[in-house]
């Protein structure tokens, strides 16, 4: 079982993708903003972040880059799971150190599956 950081600021998002995490055996850990979900990966050091793109505050994008360069956090897998489905927001995504890209709505399956390839 891995535990899982979801960074979500729609409660109704958050419900689906924890409920869809929680179903395929992984422990999760909820955050309703970027600060908020950097907060608790250096606390908690989850094994992979999913995390939205746009949030009040900072987005997903800073979150990805605030990840990445911690000594603590720059090996951890991410996720982004959002309903933006542009060519450049999955190009941005990749160069913020994500490592794979969900978009919403989504089917339980697909996540789960982004989610275990970027475990290994």
């Amino acid at each position: 079982m891995a535990k899982i950081l979801v960074v979500e600021d729609l409660s109704t998002d958050m419900e689906v993708i924890c409920r869809s995490l929680n179903q395929g055996g992984h422990q999760v850990i909820r955050a309703f903003n970027a600060e908020e979900g950097l907060e608790k990966a250096l606390k908690q050091l989850p094994d992979a972040v999913v995390t939205d793109i746009a949030m009040p505050g900072p987005s997903g994008f800073e979150l990805c880059r605030n990840l990445k360069t911690n000594d603590a956090t720059k090996n951890v897998p991410i996720v982004i799971c959002t309903s933006k489905n542009q060519t450049v927001d999955r190009m941005w995504a990749k160069k913020q150190g994500a490592q794979a890209y969900v978009v919403k709505p989504f089917e339980a399956s697909l996540l789960l599956r982004a989610v275990q390839s970027v475990l290994g």
